[in-house]
């Protein structure tokens, strides 16, 4: 597959040359990418992660992007078999509906809808929906289960197209997509074009301060292009005729922010859950680059923990292992220096099992081969789903294994709870 890489030189948010790099990473291979034999599988290309942040504006974000074709064409990911997003979506369905309280029939849209489960409630109660998604697969399935979806990427030329096709939406989403796009300026373009004059833009996405507080290093990888905080996006939406109106911090996905947005001089009130994330963010100095060189200091941290943690098996002569062939695999093995300890993943996905996790060429085989080759150590790759892995996994710590968790910290857990290490 030949892959096209560029390199912003200015902010995605406000065009500032003065962007400076704060965390510098090892590079890692595309996410998604897995194959049939272990030695394509290690060859595959690795492309630059660091992050960078704006000087001017305070914008976190990566500078080297990925074409977008080489990102979702081989996406595997579903949001209605991720465990406890559809009760979150459900639940986000129900509050959308509240602040919005559109008319009967009205229209719904969700741009980045993977496999309509965002969209689901809303046709339920009888409202029409559409969903924009450009990743073949996950786009086909939204479509067999009756959740109309455009198979593409959002444009300012679809959102005209829809809008005279469809008319405007009264409630707009984009859950965990507000952070993978490069031109966001042209995605809020076509939420605007979208939206009715008393409709609601809501975007979700993982909140910087979290990442920092967390030391979620797993949630950096090609897709999350943006790492977001309130005051740049106050001032970024501004500028598109857009004003954000209140904002939550929620637990999914280890801390993320849900943000509403109307029309620029909209009805609505700005509330003052804003101003109290604009006042948090200022005093905890979110937009200053000293903030963000602090939590490079704490990646590598967690690197030497980690590191030290390999060198002991490797002595000891230890069979490692670990769950979740996840998106933040490709960035938890090779930041935290794995590559060459793990001697295999287990995973249930279909379109894994069988297969060779690039970059890496780690054999990924079903989840029973857990208790069948019951290793000593197991790293949890898929690390937001860590108290559920163990949680299921009682048998293999009953019979001497041992998970380990590496976001925030890491934790080595047996039978009797953390092990000192």
């Amino acid at each position: 597959m030949n892959v096209t890489v560029s390199h912003r030189e200015t902010c995605r948010l406000c065009n500032s040359a003065n962007v400076e790099r704060v965390v510098a990473l090892k590079p890692i291979p595309l996410s998604e990418g897995y194959t049939d034999d272990p030695d394509s599988a290690r060859a595959a290309p690795r492309y630059p992660v660091d992050v960078y942040m704006c000087a001017d504006c305070g914008h976190v974000q990566h500078l080297d992007v990925i074409d977008a074709k080489n990102l979702w064409n081989s996406y595997t990911y579903y949001s209605g078999e991720a465990k406890g997003m559809p009760e979150h979506f459900r639940q986000m369905a129900d509050k959308i509906l509240a602040a919005v309280s559109p008319p009967d029939g009205a229209l719904v849209i969700d741009i980045g809808s993977n496999d309509g489960s965002l969209l689901l409630p809303f046709k339920e109660r009888g409202f029409r929906v559409l969903g924009v998604d450009p990743a073949t697969e996950v786009a086909r399935r939204a479509n067999e289960r009756g959740v109309e979806t455009f198979c593409d990427l959002m444009s300012y030329g679809l959102a005209e197209k829809i809008r005279e096709e469809y008319g405007p939406a009264h409630a707009i989403c984009a859950f965990n997509v507000f952070a993978h796009a490069d031109d966001l300026g042209e995605m809020v373009d076509c939420v605007r074009t979208m939206l009715a004059p008393d409709g609601l833009f809501f975007f979700e996405a993982q909140y910087l301060l979290d990442i920092i507080d967390g030391v979620l290093i797993a949630s950096i990888f090609h897709e999350h292009m943006s790492h977001h905080s309130v005051k740049p996006l106050i001032q970024f939406l501004d500028r598109h005729g857009l004003e954000l109106i209140a904002v939550e911090r929620a637990p999914i996905q280890h801390g993320s922010l849900i943000g509403t947005v109307q029309l620029k001089g909209g009805a609505r009130p700005v509330e003052q859950s804003v101003h109290d994330l604009v006042a948090l963010e200022d005093r905890r100095e979110l937009d200053k680059l000293s903030t963000l060189r602090a939590f490079d200091a704490k990646v590598a941290q967690l690197r030497d923990g980690a590191s030290r943690l390999v060198e002991r098996w490797r002595a000891d002569g230890k069979t490692v292992a670990a769950y979740g062939a996840a998106r933040s695999g490709p960035t938890l093995l090779a930041q935290l220096g794995l590559r060459d300890a793990i001697e295999f993943i287990v995973d249930d996905h279909p379109q894994k099992v069988g297969k060779y996790s690039s970059g890496d060429g780690i054999p990924i085989l079903p989840t029973a081969e857990l208790l069948e080759r019951m290793p000593e150590y197991t790293v949890i790759l898929a690390w937001v789903h860590s108290a559920k892995i163990i949680e299921s996994n009682q048998e293999y710590l009953e019979r001497g294994g041992h998970f380990v968790v590496l976001c925030p910290e890491t934790r080595v857990v047996g039978k009797d709870g953390d092990v000192r290490i």
